[in-house]
């Protein structure tokens, strides 16, 4: 308890000035959403006419008595102070769409998707333990050098859409086998298909990350103690999971507020009335009293959840940062191999080059739905286009949007993680906003485009990476070796330069390489829901979203572009075991001397302090030594 009170005390005093930073954040991110209509420059009016009757006429008449009824007149600005002084009165408003009161269908809409986030955090912890289970068990015996990198079955699961898995649920288990009930809410038996969806890709990014961290947890002096005297496995392996975990707790409580606002086509497909289901509806009727209060609950569900995280964190090695009594988990790593990222460029490339040179947009209405043949191998959608070539074609869209969006993405994470006091509440506020949501808002102001799900990912893809960086980073500055390093007189741009960064970018770097599949479904998401590309579009997004309706009857029109994307991420994941920074060229000593990679050069000279030289301290094993 006095710990706990203690790392509430801390976190109080560290939060004053971002509590200020996170409320001008929330307060433009609602009123942006309160100017939706008036910037997408389209008629409120008209929007909620046809949310409440699709077939009633708009005359003017009718759009006049909405205006009137809804006071459409006042401005955006009277109309969100309105909303902003009820709810000091425990009034969301009404909605637009309905008439009646917003909060009673809000808090039931977020009580489901806070059990639907319950169900995928379980499945996600599962998954992460399954996939860190060889590396626990050869590292709590001190075998880590038999351990073999994997990555397929991770990056199958990491890899497949979420919809396309919750389609899959449903038609298999749901339907044709009936073991589980498929649709609508209504207790227990419910929760687990959509749970199984929305966790299993979230678990393999999860693990995978912790398995990236377990190698160096187990390299400390304290493991290989307990290793000696014989201390039991499970303890040994208990241990450095709780090591482990301070590093993913930020972004953990990312994963918490994705897996409740940002599942919004496994809530589609499941017929599930969660908030995110709830937020795309009012978003996409432009009811903006439901819409600004969507947003508003999953604000205060991130900011919840970090500050949560970071309790944890203080709680679990809060002493040892204080102390700078921690060891770096960032240590050599052997030359991952290159045979599996080989094997997969080279089957991506053999797919994406075979079928360039077949037409995408060829219609052959005799030859619909066709099984796989020597002149279709890939079979035909619907419309008897060549599904191969459409993967083809569309890969050099998806493929190319995707790395660029995950360069920018690790670039502007590892600038914005080393200023944590900036970004968290800026991450916190970004993590609130799905990807569906933000390509709603992107498109609202900038209109449909073949870059607007790309922009719309890109503003809150690289919050992970900056969360990621952070705490590394916080852990990296408590480590011995920095603060004899520090003592001896090192400065801060040489400390950031040669001992932080190296240290920190390249587990940043393999955590972007594993988001990339993730990068590309978000992207795949907002055409399957029809922000993206429009048709005749070969958007991978698009073509899951065109053939899904068809997959019992063609399988294959679904299952090849997914087998293409869990190639996408084989590859992503095999490759992220290789990333690390280049050595620095140091010049050899002498036959007397140390060797040349544990010299550290001694900082530059600050003044008013004496000059002194870091061989004297045993350089740190970092990433780039």
């Amino acid at each position: 308890m006095n710990g706990a009170a203690a790392a509430l005390r801390a976190l109080a005093r560290s939060s004053a000035p971002a509590l200020l930073w996170r409320t001008v954040l929330v307060a433009c991110l609602v009123c942006g959403i309160g100017l939706l209509p008036w910037l997408s420059r389209t008629d409120p009016a008209l929007t909620v006419l046809r949310a409440r009757s699709a077939d009633r006429d708009p005359d003017p008449e009718t759009l006049r008595a909405i205006r009137d009824q809804l006071g459409l007149d006042d401005g955006p600005l009277t109309l969100l102070g309105r909303w902003l002084g009820g709810l000091l009165h425990g009034d969301a408003g009404t909605s637009w769409v309905s008439g009646g009161p917003v909060l009673p269908g809000l808090v039931p809409a977020l009580g489901v998707s806070l059990l639907l986030m319950a169900g995928a955090l379980a499945v996600a912890a599962a998954t992460a333990a399954a996939v860190c289970a060889r590396t626990l068990r050869l590292g709590a015996r001190g075998r880590l050098a038999d351990r073999r990198p994997g990555g397929t079955a991770t990056a199958v699961l990491a890899a497949l859409p979420e919809f396309l898995v919750a389609s899959v649920l449903v038609s298999v288990i749901g339907v044709q086998l009936g073991w589980l009930p498929a649709l609508g809410w209504y207790g227990p038996q419910w929760m687990v298909l959509p749970s199984l969806a929305v966790g299993l890709p979230a678990g393999a990014v999860l693990g995978r990350m912790l398995d990236d961290l377990l190698p160096g947890a187990f390299a400390e002096p304290w493991a290989v103690a307990a290793a000696a005297r014989g201390v039991p496995p499970k303890s040994v392996a208990g241990q450095a999971v709780r090591r482990c975990v301070p590093g993913l707790l930020p972004n953990l409580a990312l994963f918490v507020v994705g897996l409740t606002g940002g599942s919004v086509a496994v809530e589609q497909i499941f017929d599930i009335p969660g908030i995110g289901r709830l937020t795309l509806h009012a978003a996409l009727s432009q009811d903006l009293p439901v819409l600004q209060s969507g947003t508003l609950a999953l604000v205060l569900l991130a900011a919840a959840a970090g500050a949560l995280a970071r309790v944890a964190a203080r709680l679990l090695i809060g002493p040892a940062l204080r102390d700078g009594a921690l060891q770096s988990l960032h240590r050599p790593r052997p030359p991952a191999p290159r045979t599996l990222p080989l094997l997969y460029a080279g089957l991506l490339v053999a797919v994406i080059g075979f079928g360039l040179p077949r037409d995408p947009i060829a219609l052959d209405t005799l030859a619909r739905l066709q099984a796989p043949t020597p002149e279709h191998p890939f079979g035909t959608d619907a419309l008897g286009r060549d599904v191969l070539a459409r993967i083809s074609h569309g890969a050099l869209t998806t493929l190319g949007t995707a790395l660029a969006v995950s360069a920018a993405a690790l670039v502007v994470g590892l600038l914005l993680g080393l200023l944590p006091r900036l970004s968290r509440p800026l991450v916190d506020t970004l993590s609130a906003v799905p990807p569906v949501l933000a390509g709603l808002l992107v498109t609202g102001i900038t209109g449909s485009g073949s870059w607007t799900p790309a922009f719309a990912v890109a503003v809150v893809a690289w919050s992970p990476l900056a969360a990621h960086t952070s705490a590394l980073l916080r852990q990296e500055r408590a480590t011995t070796h920095l603060t004899a390093t520090r003592a001896l007189g090192a400065g801060r741009w040489y400390l950031l330069v040669h001992e932080l960064l190296p240290a920190v970018a390249p587990p940043v770097a393999r955590h972007a390489l594993l988001r990339l599949p993730g990068i590309a479904l978000s992207l795949a998401a907002l055409g399957f829901l029809g922000l993206g590309a429009q048709p005749p579009s070969p958007d991978w997004g698009l073509l899951l979203a065109e053939n899904q309706p068809y997959a019992e009857r063609a399988p294959w029109a679904v299952l090849f572009p997914a087998a293409v994307l869990a190639l996408l991420g084989a590859l992503a994941v095999t490759a992220a075991g290789g990333a690390r920074l280049p050595r620095r060229r140091t010049r050899p000593s002498g036959p007397a001397g140390p060797p040349a990679d544990r010299v550290a050069p001694a900082p530059p000279q600050r003044p008013g302090r004496p000059t002194a030289h870091l061989t004297s301290v045993s350089a740190s094993p970092t990433e780039e030594r």
